[in-house]
């Protein structure tokens, strides 16, 4: 019955729209609209007051959270059109779930990147903070960041030595357009954005003992040429202070590493992979050889607080990571091990149900893919208090299941941590 109701409110949803203020067509799979997010609410206002997650927040804390959505196009201008108004199936879905956990500051991976903003306003506006069914609530980010992508941006040289410099293989970062798979941040909370520090454009080969791939006689896999312009961050390694209405700062650090596949035996992105966790490591490890994008040195101050989010796609147990790369992370003094091995690493009762792979090690309740890993990551430094954490993966017996059902959000799910912050 709820499942039914919620199609009946997204009929309803698209009608009011379209009559108020017109319909874009878009014939794209992804635009489907159908009438699953229904119930008999007419649109709500933003009211933060009311909590209906999941798992209720404590007084005084702070709710940090990292979610691949997908929500990706096959051209530059798809995410902000499917975004343009409410009526994308996928996209509630993805909404839906934000306003169930209710993060108060939310990385968005694989968030296209859209110079003027728009495809983020669009979402938050259209779908954030329009009341999906009656049980949710609305939810509203006052504060916005969408983080520029190696992906897409063309390099001028023959990376993969084809002969021929063109996308997607000869940009900085695998993408056909600029900002393809990019990411951004949400916060409920000012966002300081004078001081943001980025390493996008830090050389791969100007990491301290980096595993720059070889060919089998020992030579070079990149050229000489390719290395001197070839950039680790597949897409961008990025500190994003946040302002706390306590006076704190918190460093929100981003990144995105490239999947330790799609490559041969040099083992490419295997080791790239490595590499851009190694230079998030060495950052809040404060190493002095880090030249951020505006020229400053060093890495993060031992004394600042920080919260590291993101897909890292590198599970610390199964999968095809190089040499482990997580455990640069997860096994740092500077990270609350309460998330990494302890007694808070994120779980959910839907990966325990669904996710058991064959020959995998690791405990399918840490999962954060629909692929039977754990590469979504939220680690907090250690002088952060940690409360509760979680994955977004109801089982198949709970009420919100169908928000991840066939992978109808994402293949990848919500994971977030309450803190302490004093």
């Amino acid at each position: 019955m709820k499942y039914f109701k919620f199609l009946i409110f997204l009929a309803i949803s698209i009608v009011f729209l379209s009559a108020s203020c017109g319909k874009d067509d878009n014939n794209s799979e992804n635009t489907e609209t159908t009438d699953e997010f229904a119930d008999d609410s007419t649109e709500g206002t933003t009211d933060d007051s009311t909590d209906d997650s999941v798992v209720e927040i404590q007084k005084d804390t702070i709710r940090f959270a990292s979610f691949n959505v997908s929500m990706y196009g096959e051209t530059a201008e798809q995410v902000a059109s499917q975004t343009a108004n409410f009526g994308n199936v996928k996209y509630a879905r993805v909404a839906r779930i934000i306003q169930e956990i209710r993060p108060d500051v939310l990385a968005l991976m694989e968030f296209d990147y859209d110079a003027s903003g728009q495809s983020l306003e669009n979402f938050k506006t259209n779908f954030l903070e329009y009341k999906l069914e009656e049980s949710g609530d609305t939810i509203v980010y006052n504060y916005a960041y969408q983080v520029p992508s190696n992906t897409g941006l063309l390099s001028e040289v023959d990376i993969d030595g084809n002969g021929s410099v063109s996308l997607p293989n000869d940009a900085f970062g695998f993408g056909n357009f600029e900002g393809q798979y990019a990411f951004a941040i949400l916060s409920k909370y000012p966002l300081d954005l004078e001081n943001i520090r980025s390493f996008q454009q830090f050389l791969w080969k100007d990491i301290p003992n980096a595993l720059l791939p070889e060919n089998a006689d020992g030579s070079s896999y990149y050229s000489e040429e390719a290395l001197a312009v070839f950039r680790i961050s597949s897409k961008n390694h990025i500190d994003i202070p946040v302002q706390l209405p306590n006076g704190k700062t918190v460093h929100t650090i981003l990144a995105h590493p490239t999947p330790p596949v799609f490559d041969g035996a040099e083992d490419r992105n295997g080791k790239r992979n490595h590499d851009e966790i190694k230079l998030l490591a060495d950052y809040i490890n404060d190493a002095d050889y880090l030249i951020d994008d505006a020229g400053q040195s060093g890495g993060l101050a031992s004394d600042n607080s920080f919260v590291i989010m993101g897909d890292l796609n590198a599970d610390p147990v199964d999968g095809d990571s190089a040499e482990n790369p997580i455990l640069q992370l997860l096994n740092n003094e500077n990270i609350n091990q309460a998330v990494c091995f302890g007694e808070n690493i994120p779980q959910s009762n839907g990966g325990a149900e669904h996710n058991q792979q064959a020959n995998h090690e690791g405990n399918p309740a840490f999962d954060t893919s629909f692929f039977g890993l754990r590469i979504d990551y939220v680690l907090p430094s250690a002088d952060l208090e940690v409360l509760e954490s979680g994955v977004f993966w109801p089982s198949s017996t709970e009420e919100l299941y169908y928000l991840v059902e066939d992978e109808g959000s994402s293949d990848h799910l919500m994971v977030w941590v309450d803190l302490v912050v004093e």
